[in-house]
């Protein structure tokens, strides 16, 4: 079902460059007419040759999970990428303080803190070191982040701790649901938005920096109170994001490449499971997964090395795959997907694939 080159053994993860690059310039140009940063989420992809198509598109800098990931993405890019932001309320110990001194010394740090408690650890542990901070609003995950008319009072203390506190930020992640949910999320996140900058202005700190959205809301953003957003998982796209309608099944730039090893009927098994394309499987979804070029087929079971998926009874019998061919089988969550392999492969079209190594692959902490 695939004219894939059969470079590598299967199963492996492959990347459809053209895709990729059309993805990064519709979000860029997004941002743009919305006349806001883009600030793109590495932690879906960790690699260095994404991250720098990602600012060649026109990101001002890169949003990160971890102090570990920031730490790989500095290092790789260093100076391509020198504006990074660790967009958790981190606990920071001596330890972290020190390698967030390290990461302050090479790069443009940003963090985030929700508490007072945590605001007084970054305080105590990075006591002049030049970072920008932002207060975490909840806008309707329920994870982390502060009720919206508290970030002021939030903010007003870690000033007086000595932080250089420049806005709110939040992430709508209740957006990763069926029907009206992405557009719900995306109001929700400008409500909260809205309060929390009021809330910072109330208490004499200018909310500079407003920054939120996902790749399910990009299209609802709103520059009204948006400074930037910081999508993920667009480069890519998944199975998720096809089922939410945020993208369709030609702007699915990532799949694992696997071999069917059996057939029975309508139902086929390949030799791709959770250990490549991870285990995923929210309670809206159809499946763990997509055949790219049969949506109709469901997979509806994973063990560790293999998929089983059935196809609709009424399906033309000679579109099965039999043993021996090669299919794409798109994962449900992209970004465990990428964090499963050393590598991703880059199919050229004037010679050999390209591999771009996934640099930040276990950078948890």
């Amino acid at each position: 079902m695939t004219d894939e080159p059969m470079a590598d053994d299967t199963p492996f993860l492959s990347v459809d460059l053209a895709r990729l690059d059309r993805n990064l310039t519709a979000v860029a140009d997004r941002a743009r007419e919305l006349g806001i940063d883009l600030r793109p989420h590495a932690k879906t992809h960790k690699c260095a040759q994404l991250a720098r198509r990602q600012i060649d598109s026109g990101a001002v800098g890169l949003t990160v999970a971890t102090i570990g990931e920031a730490e790989a993405f500095a290092d790789a890019l260093a100076p391509t990428v020198s504006d990074l932001f660790i967009a958790y309320p981190l606990w920071v110990t001596e330890h972290k303080g020190a390698r967030l001194r390290s990461l302050a010394r090479r790069t443009r740090l940003r963090l985030a803190i929700d508490s007072v408690a945590g605001a007084r650890q970054l305080a105590a542990v990075l006591a002049d070191v030049p970072v920008e901070v932002v207060v975490e609003v909840d806008s309707g995950q329920h994870r982390t982040g502060v009720v919206a008319d508290k970030a002021g009072a939030l903010a007003r203390a870690a000033d007086d701790l000595g932080l250089h506190v420049v806005g709110v930020f939040t992430f709508p992640g209740h957006g990763y649901g069926p029907g009206p949910a992405r557009r719900r999320a995306a109001d929700d996140e400008f409500e909260a938005l809205t309060q929390a900058a009021r809330s910072l202005r109330d208490n004499g700190i200018d909310p500079v920096v407003r920054s939120g959205g996902s790749t399910p809301t990009i299209g609802f953003a709103s520059a009204e109170v948006l400074t930037e957003i910081r999508p993920g998982v667009y480069p890519f796209n998944d199975a998720q994001q096809l089922e939410l309608g945020s993208c369709t099944a030609d702007d699915v730039a990532l799949t694992a490449i696997a071999t069917v090893v059996h057939r029975s009927g309508t139902r086929i098994v390949i030799d791709a499971g959770s250990k490549i394309v991870g285990a995923d499987r929210p309670a809206w979804t159809s499946g763990f997964g997509r055949l790219l070029e049969a949506p109709t087929a469901v997979v509806t079971s994973l063990s560790e090395h293999h998929a089983v998926i059935d196809f609709p009874i009424d399906h033309p019998a000679v579109l099965i795959p039999d043993p021996g061919t090669t299919v794409r089988m798109v994962p449900n969550h992209v970004c465990t997907a990428v964090n499963l392999v050393d590598e991703l492969i880059v199919p050229m079209a004037d010679g050999p694939a390209d591999r771009w190594p996934v640099i930040a692959r276990g950078a948890n902490s």
